[in-house]
């Protein structure tokens, strides 16, 4: 079976394939210019968020059998449209919660205490001690969007900072120290909003002005899940007006951002889609994505 490696991948998980008989090209840098001249050869293919497989190229590709997503989300494959070809898609949604998580965490520490603007404010030779007044994360409300494998990683340790945990997610009922309430009830109650959900047709834009209107004034919000879940503009908006007290972003609707305007104000944080982007997770991933396409190859 012949694999080929489209983005960057651990090479223990790579030898590990090899090891077990698959055959494995590792082309981590290939253009999508390039990617409909190569992979009809393969059987199957490896990819993380940089690679896009949609419908163009998965006609091109009559022998593939497997695609496998080291990572959390499928937004990059279409999904559906490859599974009604008879092709198998995979991805590995445990490998990297934790770090997501963390980030996530960290980001509430970040905001609470504004670590960003004090660092820069020392760098620049200042000291403004009376200036920067934070508050503490123990005892605030945590109202987290979607409870899946990071949902409730991040909850997990938003309990033992002594939060209280809330959550909106209509496939779920009920999760171990998270309070189940309607979207509107989190608004309504939440000082911290975490985002933990896949962006689709229903999430997009789900966060707009009409939603920021009826949260607490001062309510600062995390997004380590995907851009375009919240309205950008509405944002910038919210964080203006003081309605949202800061923001903490991973993700943007493009990637890299184009303008970088939301970022220029002093109550917004951010990353470069980081979220699992920690040596424990890509070893997670690596071995998730070997593991099953070995179990893959041996049906």
């Amino acid at each position: 079976m012949k694999i080929l490696v489209c983005d960057k991948t651990e090479m223990d998980a790579i030898e590990k394939m090899r090891a077990a008989g698959l055959t494995v090209d590792v082309r981590d840098e290939i253009t999508a210019d390039e990617l409909p001249n190569v992979l009809p050869a393969y059987d199957g293919c490896v990819v993380r968020g940089r690679t896009l497989v949609r419908q163009p190229l998965i006609d091109l590709c009559p022998k593939l059998k497997v695609i496998v997503r080291g990572g959390v989300g499928l937004d990059n494959i279409d999904a559906a449209y490859a599974r009604a070809r008879g092709i198998t898609v995979m991805n590995t949604p445990q490998a990297s919660s934790a770090s997501v998580a963390e980030l996530a965490i960290g980001f509430m520490f970040a905001l609470a205490r504004s670590i960003y603007q004090t660092t820069a404010s020392m760098k620049a030779g200042v000291w403004e001690k009376k200036k920067f007044e934070g508050d503490e994360i123990g005892g605030k409300t945590l109202g987290l969007i979607g409870v899946g494998n990071i949902g409730k990683e991040v909850a997990k340790r938003a309990n033992a900072l002594g939060m209280t945990v809330i959550a909106y997610d209509p496939y779920i009922q009920e999760t171990e120290g998270v309070k189940v309430v309607s979207l509107d009830e989190l608004f309504a109650q939440s000082d911290y909003i975490s985002l933990h959900l896949p962006k689709t047709k229903e999430s997009t834009n789900m966060i707009g002005k009409a939603q920021f209107e009826k949260m607490k004034t001062g309510v600062r919000i995390v997004n380590c899940a995907r851009g375009g879940i919240v309205d950008e503009a509405a944002l910038y908006e919210a964080l203006v007006s003081g309605k949202v007290a800061g923001a903490a972003l991973d993700v943007f609707a493009e990637e890299p951002p184009s303008d970088y305007k939301l970022l220029k104000l002093d109550n917004v944080i951010g990353a470069p889609h980081i979220g699992a982007a920690t040596k424990e997770a890509q070893e997670r991933v690596g071995a998730e994505v070997a593991d099953k396409l070995i179990e893959f190859a041996r049906k």
